[in-house]
């Protein structure tokens, strides 16, 4: 039986840890050769509707790369369909959706979740991967906005136009979905920690499509009611976007544990910013792609800015992509929890 490893969870609190926590984004599956062979003969969907298999290919990358966390594999899409959203993933495209929202009626007609009818395979997934795991385990929903913006545009867009046009032209339309789906969140993500899920990350993946103005207008006051009805449940809650630097002010500000920040904002940045939560990153993915010298002087350089203050989970700013090797991330892993223990070694002694 292997020790338990709370470095993550201490982390997020702000507490004491021995080294820096690792976990990447989308590190189950993707570029796993395992993962591979297992999608020759199953679909994303079909994975995520077998919770033993689901659970494997979720611990796989804490088995191969000492991880200090596991993500639960999933798509931020599973609970859509459960009220009336007909979507399918493509290959090669992503979430695709045979009924976009177009009207109020469109909103009126979807449904409630009741996750242990609608879901009761991921919950059962959460349910055997707390007795497997030895590292804490994240759940995690996409956001209102981001759900939405597939959910209006009917598949993935580069411009939004017609997410921002209801958001501009029918705000009661948009106010009423957004109600929707933040309601969604909160019991979608309560049904998951009550399964076992030790901490909630909330993916708004194309929310930097938004302004700041906007944000605090139009989604914000959505995002703050989904994190106070989460914060009593006592897990760490997580708030990550790709391109979204303007808002991690706002983020800030929302009873949230931990500010996930992309490759573009710095993380001494952001603590000159002000952000005093503790923050997750941020190592552009495509680092990993280069020769492992400079993989290391981009890695310290952010290991070095990160533990200057308590809080701080070392990630990618984005999701693992299919090109990486494997054995990038394990030498990566090793190499944080390495570098991280002898500089925070070096702190105390000092301090």
């Amino acid at each position: 039986m292997q020790q338990w490893n709370d470095m993550f969870l201490r982390a997020a609190k702000q507490e004491p840890v021995s080294h820096t926590p690792v976990w990447y984004m989308r590190q189950a599956g993707r570029s796993q050769p395992e993962y591979r062979e297992l999608k020759k003969k199953y679909g994303l969907e079909e994975i995520t509707r077998m919770p033993e298999t689901c659970a494997w290919v979720t611990k796989l990358p804490v088995d191969q790369y000492n991880n200090d966390a596991a993500i639960l594999y999933k798509d931020i899409m599973t609970p859509l369909p459960a009220i009336g959203v007909d979507v399918s993933i493509k290959p090669g495209v992503g979430p695709v959706i045979a009924n976009p929202i177009e009207t109020m009626a469109d909103v009126q007609r979807l449904g409630t979740l009741h996750p242990e009818k609608d879901v009761d395979f991921v919950l059962e997934t959460i349910r055997i991967l707390r007795k497997q795991l030895h590292v804490p385990l994240i759940s995690f929903s996409g956001a209102p906005f981001t759900l939405a913006s597939y959910m209006i545009e009917g598949g993935p867009s580069k411009n939004y136009n017609k997410t921002k046009a209801v958001m501009y032209g029918q705000p009661e339309v948009w106010s009423a979905l957004m109600e929707k789906l933040a309601d969604l969140v909160i019991t979608y993500t309560k049904a998951q920690i009550h399964a076992g899920s030790q901490a909630i990350q909330i993916f708004d993946s194309w929310i930097g499509a938004v302004s700041r103005e906007d944000y605090q207008e139009s989604i914000k006051p959505y995002m703050n009611k989904i994190f106070a009805a989460l914060q009593p449940e006592g897990v760490p809650l997580i708030m990550h976007g790709v391109g979204a630097r303007h808002l991690a002010q706002d983020w800030a500000d929302l009873p949230l544990d931990v500010v996930g920040l992309d490759w573009r904002y710095p993380i001494a940045d952001a603590r000159a910013d002000g952000i005093k939560k503790s923050l997750q990153g941020n190592l552009d993915p495509s680092v990993l792609l280069a020769p492992w010298p400079v993989i290391e002087k981009k890695a310290k350089s952010i290991i070095d800015q990160g533990i200057q203050h308590p809080g701080f989970i070392f990630n990618l700013g984005h999701g693992v992509f299919p090109e990486l090797e494997p054995a990038k991330l394990k030498q990566l892993t090793a190499f944080v929890h390495e570098y991280s223990a002898e500089k925070i070694q070096q702190q105390s002694q000092r301090g």
